[in-house]
């Protein structure tokens, strides 16, 4: 399995079970819709980033040169699309099933404008991401240069 096929099914099948946990919460608790959505958003954008940043710093410990690092772009957005588009329609079927509700929302919309925000929001952090964890890693690899060569006063050697 290829790895942005894995970040895909991933990251997407995430985003299709918080849809159906939003979508029975709301049935129970409709007054906390704001709070449930935002805790949703939360930890779709958290496991992106938190897969971003270990990717990030993998990237860089194998490949210290900047210049020789992999294309974790297009990895990711490979990953982030076809999380987006296999999200909206696995949606879109599972809304047919009753007492699901996911908004009744139609197969254009769920293909277009519903797999564009999930692109984003797996695409977007993820970047972010893979920035930080290549920049830990950077520092992590600065600090044991400089500490390499560094002998506390009055040491014998």
């Amino acid at each position: 399995m290829t790895a942005w096929l894995l970040r895909a099914l991933a990251l997407g099948g995430l985003a299709v079970v918080l849809r159906v946990l939003l979508g029975f919460a709301m049935g129970f608790v409709p007054t906390f819709g704001v709070w449930l959505r935002l805790l949703c958003l939360v930890v779709l954008i958290g496991a992106a980033v938190a897969w971003g940043l270990l990717d990030g710093r993998a990237d860089r410990r194998a490949n210290p040169n900047p210049e020789r690092g992999a294309d974790l772009t297009i990895l990711w957005l490979q990953a982030a699309v076809a999380g987006g588009i296999g999200c909206g329609l696995v949606s879109w079927l599972l809304d047919f099933i009753p007492r699901v509700d996911l908004g009744d929302a139609g197969l254009l919309f769920e293909a277009t404008a519903a797999s564009a925000f999930i692109v984003l929001l797996i695409f977007v952090p993820a970047l972010v991401g893979v920035a930080v964890g290549r920049r830990m890693a950077r520092r992590e690899q600065n600090r044991t240069i400089d500490t390499a060569g560094f002998r506390p006063a009055g040491s014998a050697a």
